[in-house]
């Protein structure tokens, strides 16, 4: 859960310059608060475990108001994460993130926030926090499903127990991260990766071309992203994170939940913000 400081920008700033900002707004954000919003905007009866500090009530207020239970949120003294987000006239950005309460992860903690769950409950792990390898694992030990989003792609997120995790959805970087190859066109990423994660459904996103997948009968597939007017990209895909797997939970196929969360991720694209731009499940047509 993080305090998201986003700036309006003509283009993204480089090495050694300065550059002046025509807006700036304070806004709910994190990937985990993100993809836990989209999880119950689309439907599915969602917890968020995470801590913030006094700056972060707004967070919690957020969760409340989308539908989330926040009753596993942790209260701390110190400040929230935070993320200095950067969006450019064509949407796109980039984005600093510092930990601050994020960083409260311990084995004991990950036994109290786990210990409500039952088989086949799904765990959603993004990695803004630490020790995810172990959240994963003592998740599947209680028989919990794990869907991992290995987002920031780096080897916190490579310690994970391919094992572990029934579904996986990575952007272009953080496939070729994992693959550790290059230069692969999609369904060779896909087969790479599925040399790894044996026995995971694997999701493959890109951008604004949509996103791709291997279907039940063992096909290639891949759904294209409706045009729209993009403001922001900020939280498009853990927009798409929460539509697939809520959809899929309810028993759409592959390609029906690709489309669904391409649809969502592309309608979160046309307003400023991540958490406050993810669209409920009324706005979309099913």
């Amino acid at each position: 859960m993080n305090v998201d400081l986003v700036f309006k920008v003509s283009s993204i700033v480089e090495e050694g310059q300065t550059i002046s900002a025509s807006s700036m707004a304070k806004n709910a954000g994190g990937k985990g608060a993100n993809q836990a919003i989209a999880l119950a905007q689309a439907g599915m009866k969602t917890y968020l475990a995470a801590s913030i500090g006094p700056d972060g009530l707004f967070l919690e207020d957020m969760l409340k108001d989308k539908g989330v239970d926040a009753s596993l949120v942790t209260h701390l003294d110190s400040p929230s994460g935070q993320a200095i987000i950067q969006v450019d006239s064509k949407g796109r950005n980039c984005i600093i993130v510092l930990s601050g309460a994020n960083g409260n992860v311990s084995e004991a903690l990950i036994d109290e926030k786990l210990s409500g769950f039952r088989k086949n409950d799904w765990l959603v792990l993004e990695n803004e926090i630490p020790m995810i390898d172990a959240i994963a694992a003592k998740a599947k030990a209680k028989g919990m499903k794990v869907c991992l989003n290995p987002s920031p792609a780096n080897e916190a997120a490579r310690a994970v127990d391919p094992a572990d995790v029934d579904l996986l959805i990575v952007n272009e970087a953080e496939a070729e991260f994992l693959a550790q190859k290059k230069d692969m066109d999609y369904p060779e990423i896909l087969q790479c990766l599925g040399q790894i994660y044996e026995t995971a459904e694997i999701v493959l996103t890109a951008s604004s071309k949509g996103a791709c997948s291997i279907d039940e009968s063992g096909a290639f597939v891949m759904v294209s992203s409706p045009k729209v007017k993009v403001v922001d990209t900020t939280g498009a895909g853990d927009t798409f994170l929460g539509y697939y797997l809520c959809l899929r939970s309810e028993g759409s196929s592959i390609e029906e939940s690709l489309e669904g969360a391409c649809y969502a991720a592309s309608l979160a694209c046309t307003k400023m913000g991540a958490a406050r731009s993810i669209p409920s499940r009324s706005e979309l047509d099913f």
